[in-house]
C-alpha cells in the first residue's frame, strides 16, 4: 500500500486558494492514502468567532468535501484533510475528514483542543472511529491529540492499523513522542504538518514542518524537513499492524492488566 502526506503553508482564511494549492501540489499522484494537515484549508490564527464561522463547512457537500470527493474519484486515493466544521447543531468543530474514491466521507472532530483553540472550537464528540478504505482500517486523530496516549491506543483497540494524523504542530515534542504512539501500539502513523508562521491579533504561531510516516516499530519510513513544502511517500503493509505480539510470551493487548490501572 502506497501511503503518504502533503506538507504545505495554507494562506489564512482563504478555501478557494488553499483547494487550488493543493490541487496543484498532489497533481495526478498515485497512491492509496495521502494525509494533508490540520485546518489544511483555513489556516490556523483564528482573531474571532465571527471570521472563524466564514470559513467552517458543511461536512458533505462543503467546499471542501466536494473537492476531494472529485479528487479522491479522480486519482483513486483516499485523502484525510484538516478543515473547520460547521456541525448540525450550530457548534464548530476542528476536524478531519476521510473522503474514499467511492465518495463517501468519515468525519473526527478533535478530542484535545490545544490553547486558544478552547474559545473557537467545541470538544469533538465523536470518539476515536475507525474507518474501511479498500479493507484498511484507517482512524484519525488531530495534532495535540498526541499527547493523550488513551487517543491513539483508543484507535488501536478499534483495529486501526493506520492512525491518520493531520496536525498544525507548534510544540517540540510531537515527531518524537509518536515513536511511543507506533510503537506501543504497533501501527503505522502519518503525521501530516504544515510549515510557516502566522502572526495577527498580537499574536504569532511558527509551525514545525517535519511532517512523517513511522512503521509499527517507530522506524521512521520518510520524513520532511522543517520549512519546505513537500509530498512524500512510502510503502507499506497495513497487515503488519495486526501482528501485536512481541515474543512468544508478550503480547500488547493480551497482557494489559486494566483491574490495575488508575483511568
Amino acid at each position: 500500500m502506497k501511503v503518504g502526506f502533503l506538507q504545505f503553508k495554507p494562506k489564512l482564511l482563504d478555501i478557494d486558494y488553499n483547494l487550488e494549492k493543493i490541487k496543484k501540489l498532489i497533481g495526478k499522484a498515485k497512491a492509496d492514502l495521502i494525509v494533508l494537515p490540520e485546518l489544511a484549508v483555513t489556516g490556523y490564527l483564528f482573531c474571532n468567532t465571527d471570521e472563524l464561522k466564514k470559513v467552517s463547512e458543511n461536512p458533505y457537500d462543503g467546499k471542501t468535501a466536494v473537492f476531494f470527493k472529485t479528487l479522491a474519484k479522480k486519482n483513486n486515493c483516499s485523502y484525510v484533510v484538516g478543515f473547520a466544521e460547521l456541525g448540525e447543531d450550530d457548534k464548530i468543530y476542528n476536524s478531519a475528514m476521510l473522503v474514499n474514491p467511492e465518495g463517501n466521507v468519515f468525519i473526527y472532530r478533535k478530542t484535545h483542543l490545544f490553547y486558544e483553540e478552547k474559545k473557537w472550537f467545541s470538544p469533538g464528540n465523536t470518539g476515536f472511529g475507525v474507518f474501511d478504505i479498500n479493507d484498511v482500517k484507517v482512524g484519525m486523530m488531530i495534532c495535540f491529540d498526541w499527547m493523550f496516549p488513551e487517543s491513539a491506543r483508543s484507535l488501536a483497540l478499534n483495529g486501526a492499523q493506520i492512525i491518520a494524523h493531520p496536525s498544525n504542530l507548534v510544540l517540540p515534542w510531537c515527531q518524537r513522542a509518536m515513536f511511543a504512539r507506533s510503537l506501543e501500539n504497533r501501527v503505522f502513523s502519518i503525521t501530516a504538518n504544515r510549515i510557516g508562521t502566522e502572526s495577527r491579533c498580537d499574536k504569532s504561531l511558527s509551525f514545525t514542518g517535519k511532517s512523517q510516516i513511522l512503521s509499527t516499530t517507530g522506524e521512521i519510513l520518510a520524513k520532511a524537513d522543517i520549512d519546505n513544502e513537500a509530498l512524500i511517500f512510502a510503502e507499506i503493509n497495513p497487515k503488519d499492524a495486526d501482528k501485536k505480539d512481541i515474543n512468544e510470551f508478550n503480547n500488547i493487548f493480551k497482557d494489559r492488566r486494566k483491574s490495575i490501572y488508575n483511568l
